[in-house]
């Protein structure tokens, strides 16, 4: 169990932790297909998708489908481009915006919603 000054020293690390938004990848390493998204912490990009995937309520049918289709061992998930840590907010859905195009067009990937 953690003290109380450990609890405090957590909590501040956690709130000190940086962000890095930035484009990533799912593959189905079955059918080759792959999809393109952003995220704007792109540490939990992966558990989000997945958690959805796996509760079958992913926003993006024909992911879905091809998850059903194949299950999770077949996918993969990675983080293609990440954003500078001092990238201003109000650039971000911007920079975001053409990253993730960029990456779809050298991919022929499919975009994420």
């Amino acid at each position: 169990m953690l003290s109380k000054e450990q609890k405090k020293q957590a909590a501040q690390q956690f709130r000190e932790k940086k962000v890095r938004a930035g484009v990533y990848a799912i593959r189905c390493t079955t059918t080759g297909s792959v999809w393109v998204g952003v995220y704007r912490n792109l540490d939990t990009a992966r558990n989000s998708n997945w958690a959805a995937l796996r509760m079958r309520g992913h926003r993006d049918r024909p992911l879905q489908d091809e998850w059903a289709a194949n299950d999770e061992p077949a996918f993969t998930f990675e983080a293609l481009e990440s954003l500078e840590e001092d990238t201003p907010a109000l650039l971000m859905p911007d920079l975001l915006k053409s990253a993730k195009q960029r990456w779809l067009e050298r991919l022929g990937a499919r975009g994420l919603l």
